[in-house]
This record gives C-alpha cells, structure tokens and sequence, in this order.
C-alpha cells in the first residue's frame, strides 16, 4: 500500500521550510509539521544576516564561506522584499588584527563568492565625514564592504507559503509524537497541540530537521540509537533605541577574537549582537543572560563615544544553534557547517537527519538533502529553487523604491511608511492584503501603529499566525511599536477571529 506523502520534515524553521519547498517543487508529496510556530526558535533569532561570515576564515572554512558568499546575491534575487544588500564598515583596532590581515581577508571576501551587484570592498576615514559621529576619534580608518540582510522569520514562513501553494501540506502546532518503520515506510503519529486530537499518517522517508531538538528527535521519537553528537550554542541580541544617522552597519572586532556587529533596525533601532555560549537548559525556555547584555554593551561600548548601557536596551532575543560538535574548544570556533546523516541501510525506509547550517545556506543545504534522498523520493526535475521568486518577490532587485511609489498610487491614502513596510515584508502581495480598500477605515480595525485588521487577517489564513506573538515578533516586527494593552488587545481578537473560522468550519 502507497505511503500517505513521500517525504514528512519534522521541524519547521529555516531548513525544515526549505527542504519542503524544494521537495514538493520536484513533484513528491509533502508533509511539514512543526510542533510551535514556524521560525518559532532558532530561526527567528538570527542576526538577520545573509553573508559569507568573514570571520570564518580565521577557522579556514573556505568551502563554508565560498558557499554562502555565493547564495548573497541567489537570495537577494529571490526575495527582494525581505533581503536587501547592506554595507559593513570594519574599524582599524590596532591593539588586535592588524590591517594588512583584514585588508588580505576582504580580498578574499570579495573574489570567492560570485558577485555581480554588490560593490567592492574599499577603505573609508573614520576620524571625518559622516561615518565619524558616534565613533571614539581614536579609530582613523576602517574597511567597507558588502553583505546582504534578510529577515529571517519571513524568509521561513514564505518558504513555507511556496511549499503550500505547490501542494505540501503544513501543520503547525503540530507535534510528532512518534515514528516506527512498519515495512517500506514510516508510520508517524501527529498530536494537534491545539486541541490534543492525534492521528496517524506514513511515510516513505523522513527528514529530521528539528533543529535544537534534532537529537532529541532522533532518539526520542525515531528511535535511533546512534546518532552524531550536537554542540548547543546558544546566541544572543540586545536591540536599543539608534546609535548611528547613517545606514551603514558596524562589524566591532573583541579582545576576547570574538566580532560583534550593530546594525540599523526597523528604522529607529539598532541590533546589537551576537554572543557564543554553550547551552545545557531547557530549549523551551532559552533567554539571554545579564552577563550576556553586559558583554554586548560593553564590546559596543569599546568603539562608541556614548557608552551602551543596560539601561539602554529596549529589548531582546535569544535562539541555540545546534551546531555539529567537531570538537571546537570554543562555541565561537565551532563548525557552522551543516552535516547531513543518512540511515537508510537494508532496504528500510530512510531517515536523514539535518545538524548545523545557516540562513544563508539554507538552500543549497535543501538541495543536497534531496540530492542524498534520490534514490528514494520520486523526483519529475532536478534543482530549481534557485531562479523561482518566493512569493511577493516578484519585482527587479533593484526596483523596491518604485514597487513602493507604485503601492502608493494605487492607494493614495498610504503614507510613505505604511507603503514601504507592506513592500518590505510583502511585497507585490500587498496589494492581495489592502484589495479594493479606498481609505484606511476600509482596512479595518486599527490595532497600533499601523496595523489593521486586514493585515491580520492575511497573517491568520495566509501565513499560520495564531497569536500576537506571532504576528508582532516573526510576521512582522511591530512588537517593538505596539504597547501591551495594544498587544493584549490583538491577542483578545486573534482568540475570536479564530473561534469564529473553527466554528464556520464546522
């Protein structure tokens, strides 16, 4: 008897959404469940950064850097809503590495990967002009160059909305109970965490991307008795009201060989991070420490004129890695490569499990996922992820100012804010969200901000929203703008809204 779906990805973050869209793509049927939100953990506490990771060279991870050097601009082109390139400014701290080792490192930087849009690396004076204000006057010049940005929540959920729009099916809220091999599949029992009903589907092959539960998973749930070994790292981000006018992003070199970076957010902020700390606690429960805060202060604080304080901080993130143990002495010198193990031995159905990777890898980790299941998943094309915009991202890379300026002529009664944050997190799906809306009472209610009811509404039935935390920390950063009776107020109509669809269902 034929399995219910070919391929079932446990876990729903950046690799699990990824290797969905892929799989489905190729014409198998697909299965994603994900037992909180998507990008609910690891993948929404990223430092929101498509780059080749120019430290990673110090580690001799050439592959690694080649390899997401390379995807900057794939991505970019992909999503030009949610990914944008960003300039990176490098000071001269001649007490650590000297210049002619970061001038050799950006050289590499720039001839590795292939770039075709993003500018090249050059040296700018940081004691005059427009980068010096902020800046201690003891640093003199510093090095420019290029990476990308993206949002790393949205970047899950769209992948999953592509997977879904293909033919995959996606559960949220959804927890793999159990999986046993019974014959040539899989059987797999599902608990809806919502409202405790469990069922049970097969299987031929099962993806493991369950991200800091991947070993868990593995022994736990799948069975497994062997299984390689995981490093928990966890990493950690301090946002605080905006330390520069500029729009270029500080990369602030440590004694300790550690980088941290402070990056402008959401207009009115900057993110500050990140840190490198082994982590044995709970994963459900991950947050950042005070000796975390203190040591992003004060590694920010060793270049900057106005010191960061605690005080300063208006609020934070925290997410674990679940890093490949190689054997690194440090967290910060571990392996942020992926590795991809395979059990499909004796003709029984396969289970690979997914270790490390990145944002920025995701889809070339994604390929070779399926690349290792080929012989086991029935695939009708080969790689193609990589020239199919996800969805919204269907305009020129270069064209966001005019895909706003567009937005804004067709609803005039958009404010040039409004416009640009639809685009930004939207894209050309934002005209799906404001349809025939005249004037902004059509749009609905008005929780805070600027968003309304017909944001909402989309969030719920297009993107998996189910709480206010959902919509204001991962489909949208309006957390940062909204008040908690605001909150408490969209999370009190997210309660209604969703009773009532439950109740015309039935």
């Amino acid at each position: 008897m034929a399995a219910d779906y070919d391929l079932l990805v446990i876990g729903g973050g950046i690799n699990g959404a990824g290797i969905a869209r892929d799989a489905v793509g190729r014409g198998a049927s697909v299965m994603l469940v994900e037992m909180g939100d998507l990008a609910g953990a690891t993948s929404s506490a990223s430092t929101k950064l498509i780059h080749g990771g120019l430290r990673y060279l110090e580690y001799y991870e050439f592959d690694l850097v080649r390899k997401a050097l390379k995807e900057r601009e794939v991505l970019w082109k992909l999503a030009p809503h949610i990914a944008w390139p960003l300039r990176f400014i490098l000071p001269h701290h001649k007490d650590l590495r000297p210049a002619w080792l970061l001038r050799l490192g950006l050289f590499m930087y720039d001839h590795l990967g292939g770039r075709k849009l993003l500018p090249a690396t050059k040296t700018v004076p940081l004691d005059q002009g427009t980068y010096s204000k902020g800046l201690k006057k003891l640093f003199k010049k510093g090095f420019e160059y290029s990476d990308c940005w993206v949002d790393d929540a949205r970047l899950v959920v769209l992948n999953a909305r592509d997977a879904a729009d293909r033919g995959a099916e996606v559960l949220t809220r959804t927890k793999c109970v159990s999986a046993r091999r019974e014959g040539d599949h899989w059987q797999v029992v599902l608990k809806d965490l919502s409202s405790g009903t469990e069922r049970t589907v097969t299987a031929s092959v099962l993806v493991n991307a369950a991200g800091p539960w991947v070993a868990e998973m593995l022994r736990g749930v799948v069975g497994a008795n062997n299984s390689s070994a995981i490093r928990l790292v966890k990493g950690s981000h301090i946002i605080v009201p905006r330390q520069f006018e500029h729009d270029r992003c500080f990369i602030f070199q440590n004694g300790d060989g550690r980088i941290v970076f402070a990056i402008p957010y959401e207009n009115d902020f900057t993110l500050i991070g990140t840190t490198d700390v082994d982590y044995q606690d709970d994963l459900g429960k991950v947050q950042i420490s005070q000796d975390e805060v203190e040591y992003l202060c004060k590694a920010v604080s060793e270049y900057l004129e106005t010191p960061v304080t605690p005080d300063d901080v208006v609020h934070t993130y925290s997410g674990v890695r679940p890093l490949y143990d190689d054997g690194a002495k440090d967290a910060k010198a571990a392996t942020r490569d992926y590795v991809l193990e395979l059990d499909a031995g004796d003709k029984k159905p396969a289970v690979l499990s997914v270790f490390g990777g990145k944002i920025t890898t995701y889809r070339k980790l994604s390929e070779h996922v399926l690349e290792k299941l080929k012989p086991h998943l029935p695939f009708k094309r080969d790689e193609w992820t990589d020239q199919d915009v996800l969805p919204g991202g269907n305009f020129n890379v270069l064209a966001f100012e005019e895909e706003v300026s567009a937005l804004q002529d067709h609803y005039p009664f958009l404010d040039k804010t409004f416009a640009t944050r639809l685009i930004r997190l939207y894209g050309t799906d934002a005209r799906s969200i404001l349809g025939k809306a005249a004037q902004l009472s059509d749009l609905g209610q008005l929780f805070g901000y600027n968003l309304y009811e017909a944001e909402v509404k989309w969030l719920v039935s297009r993107e998996w929203a189910r709480t206010a935390e959902d919509v204001l920390w991962r489909r949208t950063k309006l957390g940062l703008r909204l008040s908690e009776v605001e909150t408490a107020a969209l999370d009190n109509y997210l309660s209604a809204h969703l009773a009532e669809l439950v109740g015309t269902a039935a």
